[in-house]
């Protein structure tokens, strides 16, 4: 068999994946906040790119503007049929140039064949009047001996939010005039956690700063009366503690308790009265006790703020029954592409290198806006599917959720699944039942009894709670009766399902469940 080299044309597609097509794809699975962030990048290396303030800014400044997408709105009856598109109000953006058109002309099949969509219709931006009024505060006073007419700085007046450390600190201050003791306790305070646990042991602080064991843990003593109660504990039953000893609670039956808080969370009742001493009552009067403390003291003094979760879709009924679904215009970035700041500046460049800069960022700019664009037309045609498949959900209730699938969206909106996979990732959908991922409309089918139709694992788990609440205490059901009473709704699963559902609860079981019935009728 003899080796031969010849030349052979074959004819095949591929897709050609380029820094622009990666940009597109990125920036369809970013949440809200890493978006943001990755917009605040390119708004500070490219010079053409920036933020929009307004329509008559952008009018004056001739830039090409990112479509509001808000704006834009799917409607659709409750049924799923007649759906239709429609416009609340007219997507803003300034019309490009003949020239900018052509640029950009491979440009847009490009983008159209990543995400299988219809390329998008620009309209001119409306506009709208109305002027600012602007008020400006009067001097106060003559404070620093002089009229300069300078408002006061009216920042410098806030109070701002006290740390946990900053209020250790102050307390360990008064608590103590010596040095040592001082840098001691302040490198314990440094250890303490936003939920108010010291991290790390005293013999590792004793060892790092070449003090004694002993005056390391006669200083932590003293920092574990601090307020709030409970600060600089170690573990979960040192927290407890010290806060029962502030109390005055921490007798030798409460001692007992706390340290047995393993048989606590095992609803051992009667272990813990042999152990404790005490009779039915007594327990019972002991474990309201233990549940009126705080397990973490420190989160009274959050060093960050809790972020609220800011849904990207917002979706409300319309008059006529028919369900309204709307992007979140404050959860999308603007940006505009000067194109009148690059005319001016391409002008007066005469380098090659300044003229290939200036095409890049031209380049780059439009990518952006068009991708940005595109991700919130794909975002609302997958909202808006969503909406149509868990119809029932937004009438009823949980009870009422489909199972639902990435591959049943795909091949009804015609995009493929790993795009709806990308879209449907770190997004929210705002709704009348509160504000929910868009991943929570995707579950699993649990098979309807007799043939009957599938059910949701959501709803399912949520039908396991409704059981586990309403049950007697003389009635507690067992995995076996709950397995019954589904199939007997036309549910069937499987024990081991229901066991692994109750536990993804944090139901207990039912001979737990049992106990604490018994604590309480006692």
């Amino acid at each position: 068999m003899s080796l031969l080299q010849r030349l052979e044309m074959r004819q095949g597609q591929a897709l050609v994946m380029t820094p622009q097509l990666l940009q597109a794809i990125k920036l369809l699975q970013l949440s809200q906040l890493d978006l943001a962030a990755y917009v605040d990048a390119e708004l500070e290396r490219n010079p053409l790119l920036e933020r929009a303030e307004g329509e008559a800014e952008s009018e004056r400044r001739g830039a090409d503007a990112v479509p509001e997408a808000a704006g834009e709105s799917t409607s659709f009856d409750g049924e799923g049929e007649g759906f239709e598109g429609g416009d609340a109000e007219p997507w803003i953006a300034t019309e490009l140039g003949a020239t900018q058109a052509q640029i950009e002309s491979d440009l847009d099949t490009r983008l159209d064949n990543v995400f299988s969509d219809d390329n998008p219709t620009t309209v001119r931006e409306a506009a709208t009047g109305g002027d600012m009024l602007s008020l400006t505060p009067a001097p106060y006073g003559n404070t620093g001996g002089s009229f300069d007419g300078d408002a006061p700085d009216f920042e410098a007046t806030l109070t701002s939010e006290v740390s946990l450390r900053d209020h250790l600190s102050a307390q360990l201050d008064l608590a103590t005039k010596d040095p040592v003791d001082r840098l001691i306790g302040g490198f314990l305070i440094d250890a303490v956690d936003d939920a108010g646990y010291l991290r790390g042991s005293i013999d590792e602080v004793a060892e790092r700063l070449g003090a004694g064991i002993d005056r390391v843990a006669r200083v932590l003593r003293l920092v574990q009366t601090f307020d709030p109660p409970g600060v600089a504990a170690r573990d979960l039953a040192e927290c407890l503690a010290i806060q029962l000893r502030d109390k005055d609670r921490f007798d030798p039956a409460m001692q007992a308790l706390v340290s047995r808080l393993d048989l606590v969370a095992k609803r051992d009742f009667a272990s813990l009265r042999r152990l404790c001493g005490v009779d039915d009552e007594d327990l019972v009067e002991m474990l309201a006790e233990i549940r009126r403390l705080d397990p973490k003291p420190g989160r009274a003094f959050g060093s960050r703020a809790v972020e609220v979760l800011i849904p990207d879709v917002f979706v409300r009924a319309a008059p006529d029954g028919s369900w309204l679904v709307e992007l979140n215009a404050e959860a999308l970035p603007r940006v505009l592409v000067n194109q009148s700041y690059y005319a001016r500046v391409s002008r007066g460049a005469k380098a090659e290198g300044d003229k290939a800069f200036l095409s890049e960022c031209l380049q780059t700019a439009n990518w952006l806006t068009r991708s940005l664009e595109q991700r919130a037309r794909t975002i609302l045609k997958v909202a808006s599917e969503i909406v149509r498949q868990q119809d029932a959900f937004f009438l009823h209730g949980v009870s009422h959720l489909r199972p639902l699938n990435l591959k049943t969206v795909a091949e009804a909106i015609g995009m493929h699944e790993s795009t709806v996979s990308r879209v449907t990732s770190n997004k929210s959908i705002g709704t009348s039942r509160g504000t929910l991922e868009m991943k929570y409309f995707f579950t699993a089918a649990i098979p309807g009894a007799a043939g009957t139709a599938s059910h949701s694992s959501e709803a399912v788990r949520h039908r396991i709670k409704q059981l586990v609440d309403g049950e007697a205490s003389n009635d507690v059901l067992s995995d076996d009766a709950l397995v019954q009473r589904l199939r007997d709704e036309g549910i069937d699963i499987a024990r081991r399902t229901v066991a692994k559902y109750r536990e993804s609860l944090r139901i207990p079981s039912s001979i737990e469940r049992r106990r604490e019935h018994f604590a309480y009728a006692r």
